[in-house]
């Protein structure tokens, strides 16, 4: 075996081996070479070489997604480190552990004119869960902080920071390990909670006649079948809930935009719970923030076990706890009351999407008939990644088959990384994964095609409508150069070449005639990957969403 000769880089990588952090994503360099060989020559450590640091980081993010395992990033002195930073931040909103090792030069040469150096210690302390500043000499203190920067990212699910100062001579090489690194065991928390303190709750659970479930960005199967019925079967609960949500019931009610953006102030007052429900990650729909801010529930409770966002600004209650395991104890102590919250709200939700589909089959091909079809003809148990911006919003305007598993990066809801992340998903889900992105995004991170590990069935279906679409739709869109330059990001740009460049399967669709038979062909061929380029009308996009929303009324 092959180790690198300095002891504090021994040390970094016996403990990453024995806390189970064996995905490691390098970006070339050298100042981290002697983590680079460490890593490398171990055969137990799975290394990918990633060479944008911004994409790659991204690309870690959609592994530990997937995997619900820490991924570490790995990368050389100066600005290498400030590209992971959206990734970064997205970790910490997102509550995904990510390992960053950045390498770096001893304290005495920071500042002094020195190259490739800057203030890397603390770097990332407004989202960094932990910061590890090491020092050059190997030591029980070094160690100490290592196993605390790893335990913290694992118990507490987001990003820490290992800096590591290394001197010349890199790299020097020996094949025994000088040095037997201390390892810690973590202290897990257990938040017990007991019938009795569940019994003011169902109490007030049991005398509401209008309760509201809202479900953010949720992991797939996490919810069991006793509560998914449970829930479904209360005439006194709505269960509104998310793309990102991946929770499905015909009783629960997917279209929040549809259903709540022709309200007026009557059905507000109407709708609006007594009691909220929270749990899941960041909400997509700016409507249903905006009602539940404007018209505020007596009681607002929020299930997870690390974090309480006072979205709404009504949070009453934190309980500190998986939901299911919530759920699973809570919803016995209940009982059913006469009620037709449920029954009102699901009479418009039929009608909304009646409605939708009597618009959809009216008006002329533009995003949201693209959108249409892509969500219907999406392979069954497929994976689904998609982008941030217009790609999200059209999508929870529509209803997705239950097997599909979806994901958004809605931490922060940058479209930086989407494709990055996708890619990391795919390597780590072996399902068919299709990726749906726009333009602008596209375009943003197509670094993430330089990418020798993209698997053979890996998708995107790219919509180009020549800029950022989601400019037109928002208040104070005014066709002008200001608009069109600064807002919009108006451009002429295509995948073509990008396709040819990196080995992609390349196909174009302008109508829906071509859409439906280039999709076909997108999800038969698995001999390498795909991008299937959709082109849409810029001007005529956002008068017809517009328009979708006055019709349901």
């Amino acid at each position: 075996m092959i180790y690198p000769k300095i002891p504090l880089a021994q040390s970094l990588i016996q403990i990453c081996l024995v806390k189970g952090i064996t995905t490691i994503i390098i970006s070339p360099g050298s100042r981290n070479a002697p983590l680079t060989i460490g890593f490398a020559s171990n055969p137990e450590f799975q290394c990918y070489s990633i060479a944008d640091e911004r994409a790659a980081a991204f690309f870690g993010l959609g592994i530990a997604q997937q995997t619900k395992k820490p991924v570490a990033l790995v990368c050389t002195s100066g600005s290498a480190l400030l590209n992971y930073y959206p990734a970064f931040a997205e970790a910490f909103y997102s509550q995904i552990p990510l390992i960053v090792i950045s390498a770096d030069r001893p304290q005495s040469k920071i500042d002094i004119g020195d190259g490739q150096t800057i203030r890397q210690q603390n770097v990332f302390i407004n989202h960094s869960l932990y910061n590890a500043n090491l020092n050059e000499l190997v030591s029980v203190e070094n160690d100490l902080k290592i196993n605390e920067a790893i335990n913290t990212a694992i118990l507490k699910k987001g990003p820490i920071h290992i800096n590591a100062p290394f001197e010349e001579p890199l790299y020097e090489m020996v094949s025994e390990l000088s040095v037997k690194a201390n390892i810690t065991t973590a202290a897990k928390e257990n938040n017990t909670i007991s019938i009795e303190d569940f019994s003011e709750f169902a109490d007030i659970w049991n005398k509401s006649s209008k309760k509201m479930i809202l479900v953010g960005v949720n992991e797939p199967n996490t919810i069991s079948d006793f509560v998914i019925d449970t829930l479904a079967q209360e005439e006194s609960v709505v269960v509104l809930t998310e793309t990102t949500s991946n929770l499905h019931h015909p009783s629960f009610i997917s279209n929040i935009d549809s259903i709540i953006t022709p309200f007026v102030e009557e059905d507000f007052e109407r709708f609006r719970p007594d009691v909220l429900v929270t749990f899941g990650g960041m909400i997509v729909s700016k409507r249903i923030k905006a009602f539940l801010r404007k018209y505020k529930p007596k009681y607002h409770w929020h299930i997870d076990s690390l974090r309480a966002y006072d979205t709404f600004g009504a949070l009453t209650k934190h309980f500190e706890m998986n939901p299911n395991d919530f759920f699973e104890l809570f919803l016995p102590l209940t009982k059913a009351i006469p009620s037709d919250y449920f029954h009102k709200m699901n009479e418009v939700n039929l009608l909304r999407k009646i409605k939708r589909e009597n618009y959809i089959s009216k008006i002329p091909f533009s995003d949201f008939v693209v959108f249409d079809k892509v969500i219907k003809t999406l392979p069954k148990n497929s994976l689904l990644q998609i982008s941030n911006s217009s790609a999200i919003r059209y999508t929870q305007l529509l209803d997705i088959d239950p097997s599909i598993e979806v994901y958004c990066n809605r931490g922060t809801s940058g479209i930086d990384g989407s494709t990055s992340t996708a890619i990391g998903a795919a390597v780590a889900n072996k399902k068919q994964t299709v990726f749906i992105t726009g333009d602008i995004s596209f375009l943003y991170d197509n670094n993430a095609l330089w990418n020798k590990y993209i698997p053979t069935n890996f998708k995107i279906i790219l919509i180009n409508n020549g800029g950022g679409g989601i400019f037109r739709i928002l208040p104070g869109h005014k066709e002008t150069p200001v608009f069109n330059t600064f807002f919009e990001t108006s451009h002429s740009l295509t995948a073509e070449h990008l396709a040819k460049m990196h080995g992609f399967e390349y196909a174009i669709a302008n109508d829906e005639t071509s859409l439906i038979n280039n999709l076909k062909n997108l999800y038969a061929q698995n001999e390498k990957p795909a991008i299937l380029e959709v082109f849409t009308p810029m001007l005529e996009n956002n008068s017809i969403l517009l328009q979708y929303f006055k019709e349901l009324v």
